[in-house]
């Protein structure tokens, strides 16, 4: 008897926000949680798998190539690449500049790159980006550029994320954030050409782990008053996120390569 073909989907960063988009997508595929901490994987996946998911886990260090392509691997020793989410990353009130750009910027460009490779035809992925990347003032159109296209080893390189250019955290943050926005518009070419496509989420304030991190840190206040001015008057939630996630996961998720809200 043919062995049933098994479609994987991966989550890098095992939060909520992945948790909810997986939940939307997963049912009768294998969902692969990774995350930098086993711990939050395993969580995420006794969640998960409680609720019916057949769910594995795995370590991802994103700013690490090798680490992702052990991921890969892990991955494709299950079945075909389907689907990726990738929610991971760190905010400004929880690392540094450098961590920053190490793990927001290139790593998100890393993981797109090798995905990219490898991801089946018909597969989707999404990105979650951030509404900070739009609150940054705007680049020259060379900076746009380089920060979608410069290769992934060389992008930690530019001038425009060097020390003496990135005055804080948050300005780190807004720049990867942006970056993620432009990378994804670039790489879904290179997914297109395998019948795939790839989406950025840029989400409000959602009620996660980094959220309340962000809340109760510094930057508090200016959290709060952009939630009092929003549209609805309040935070959002990761399943409204999961909703737009599995929308742009769907039948229709090579129109757009951005989703704003």
């Amino acid at each position: 008897m043919k062995k049933k073909s098994v479609n994987v989907i991966v989550v890098i960063g095992a939060g909520s926000i992945g948790q909810a988009i997986a939940r939307r997508v997963g049912a009768g595929k294998h969902i692969l949680l990774a995350d930098i901490r086993q711990e939050n994987s395993d969580a995420a996946a006794k969640v998960l798998s409680e609720a019916g998911f057949e769910v594995s886990t795995a370590v991802v260090d994103v700013s690490s190539r090798k680490s992702v392509q052990s991921l890969i691997e892990t991955a494709t020793a299950i079945g075909g690449i389907s689907g990726l989410i990738h929610a991971a990353g760190v905010s400004p009130t929880q690392a540094s500049p450098s961590t920053i750009l190490k793990v927001d910027l290139y790593g998100t460009a890393l993981v797109l790159e090798e995905f990219g490779k490898v991801i089946e035809s018909g597969g989707s992925g999404v990105v979650i980006a951030s509404q900070s990347g739009h609150r940054l003032s705007a680049l020259t159109p060379e900076q746009d550029k380089a920060l979608a296209t410069t290769p992934v080893e060389e992008l930690l390189s530019l001038s425009i994320v060097q020390p003496g250019q990135v005055k804080d955290s948050l300005h780190a943050y807004q720049l990867s954030k942006r970056g993620n926005s432009l990378r994804v518009m670039a790489e879904a070419v290179q997914w297109g050409k395998r019948g795939a496509g790839i989406n950025t989420i840029s989400p409000g304030i959602i009620i996660t782990r980094l959220a309340k991190d962000e809340l109760a840190g510094l930057r508090g206040d200016g959290y709060r008053r952009m939630i009092d001015i929003s549209a609805v008057g309040r935070a959002s939630t990761p399943d409204e996120v999961g909703a737009i996630g599995a929308l742009l996961m769907g039948a229709d998720a090579h129109l757009s390569p951005e989703a704003i809200f």
